[in-house]
């Protein structure tokens, strides 16, 4: 099966051809470094990080290039989000836009994304954003108005096509700034007159100002990816305006399609609202790595598409977290068995297995990287390999090796949900067999306090029992 992907601007699913045989060119909207990231940007980050990671399993050679917005995303109110937080703190707005973009990438590197190739900051390409916006000016695409400068959406015919939404639908007021300098509601901006106490500010043809939010991400992603490029991904909240508007302004810069493929994520909500600062009902990152490890974390992103909502709980985080420790208890007690295997030759059931769970795998990751599907395949393998093995009466080393191949493919190189060292030692397996034999001992004589004390120190230990009618079964916890 073919990769295909759903691209938000057709509205449909499309066999992904890139622009340059076995090269991926994508941009994803990087955070607005004003405050600590929260479980929502997780969502975002992992599922385009998994993206990235399964193009190169597909032996893509990807540059992935995901900005940093430190000026000109305006609040609805036409606050800088930046400033407003360097307000909040007293400091500097460039001491806040370290403090947070620091607090970002330590947030993604306990969530195990990897870092993206290039991370270009708005503040850091000025001189391509005035240029790109001299350009429209002459174009006749955009017009200045005391100072600022604005995109006139009446001239782009085309304005509306991600979003469907119509230039003709959108009146002053609501969503849209009353604003005497424009000639149109819907008109954006592309550059902001700064007056005096404004902290951040630039030289530009029309006196000193900032750049418009939007701009940025045009004139970012085509420095580093060209006129047209691959992939554009980001949150679903920035289809419009945002992208929207950076569809507009580079399409009638440069007379080319923008991106080929445009990818949205879903939201992150809490009781069925959003999670947003604004509502003040967001858990951020660092204190959800408080109570759940980041394989946890991502573990319980990836069980719902990238596409899909999925509704943030301490239950659900728990009900994943128990999935995640299944998955790796089977993982890692493969990897046990592999030091006690026989040596010996490869069965040949083991290339029927390993082929048909690729086959699956990958199909579901195929269609629009749907990692929940992908992710139940996994345990589908792990239900076959333990009826494998147990129905053997020696299952050699170089068997063992070929099994867990594409689980170190799968789980590790693309979903990323493996820790960096083994949480338990699972050689430990017959002193715990052991102590749950004595356990057991001690039931059967209602000898339940020293019972109960074996069963908790043994879960300090991060080992669960699970009693059955017949036996009691353990398993590894991840932290």
């Amino acid at each position: 099966m073919p990769l295909t992907i759903y691209n938000s601007l057709s509205r449909k699913k499309e066999i992904f051809k890139p622009l340059n045989e076995g090269r991926v060119l994508m941009y994803v909207c990087g955070p607005t470094v004003y405050d600590y990231p929260h479980i929502g940007h997780a969502k975002s980050y992992i599922s385009f990080d998994v993206i990235v990671r399964y193009f190169r399993y597909l032996n893509y050679t990807v540059r992935y290039v995901q900005n940093i917005t430190d000026v000109g995303h305006l609040l609805d109110s036409g606050e800088d989000r930046i400033l407003k937080g360097a307000k909040r703190e007293k400091l500097e707005p460039m001491e806040l836009v370290e403090r947070y973009t620091w607090a970002y990438f330590d947030a993604m590197d306990a969530l195990n994304v990897v870092r993206p190739d290039i991370s270009p900051r708005a503040t850091g390409h000025v001189p391509e954003q005035v240029a790109f916006v001299r350009e429209l000016i002459r174009k006749g695409y955009a017009y200045e108005m005391n100072g600022s400068v604005y995109f006139d959406v009446t001239r782009w015919e085309s304005y509306g096509k991600l979003s469907g939404r119509k230039v003709e639908d959108q009146q002053a007021g609501a969503r849209v700034d009353v604003n005497e300098e424009k000639r149109n509601p819907a008109d954006f901006a592309l550059w902001k007159k700064a007056e005096p106490e404004h902290v951040m500010q630039w030289d530009s043809p029309w006196g000193r100002g900032y750049p418009g939010w939007h701009i940025e991400c045009s004139a970012m992603s085509m420095k580093y990816l060209g006129t047209t490029f691959d992939i554009h991904g980001g949150g679903i909240e920035n289809q419009f305006p945002h992208h929207e508007c950076e569809i507009a302004q580079s399409e009638a810069l440069t007379g080319k399609p923008f991106a080929n493929y445009w990818m949205h994520n879903n939201m992150v909500l809490v009781n069925g609202v959003k999670m947003s600062k604004s509502l003040g009902n967001f858990t951020t990152i660092s204190d959800a790595l408080q109570k759940y490890s980041g394989e946890q974390i991502r573990f319980f992103i990836l069980q719902t598409h990238y596409r899909s909502p999925v509704d943030f709980s301490d239950d659900a985080m728990d009900a994943a977290s128990q999935g995640l420790d299944r998955l790796l208890s089977n993982y890692w007690n493969l990897k046990s068995l592999l030091q006690q295997a026989p040596e010996g030759e490869a069965n040949p059931r083991t290339e029927e297995l390993t082929s048909l769970f690729r086959e699956k795998f990958e199909e579901q990751m195929n269609d629009d990287f749907n990692t929940p599907a992908a992710i139940a395949q996994v345990f589908e393998y792990f239900r076959r390999v333990n009826k494998f093995i147990t129905s053997e009466n020696a299952v050699s080393r170089s068997s063992i090796q070929s099994l867990i191949q594409p689980l170190d493919d799968y789980l590790d190189r693309v979903l990323g949900i493996v820790p960096y060292k083994k949480p338990q030692d699972i050689s430990a397996g017959p002193f715990i067999d052991l102590l749950i034999s004595v356990r057991n001992e001690l039931r059967r004589k209602k000898e339940w306090q020293l019972s109960d004390f074996i069963r908790d120190k043994l879960i300090e230990q991060n080992i669960e029992l699970e009693d059955g009618k017949e036996e009691t079964k353990w398993r590894v916890r991840q932290k």
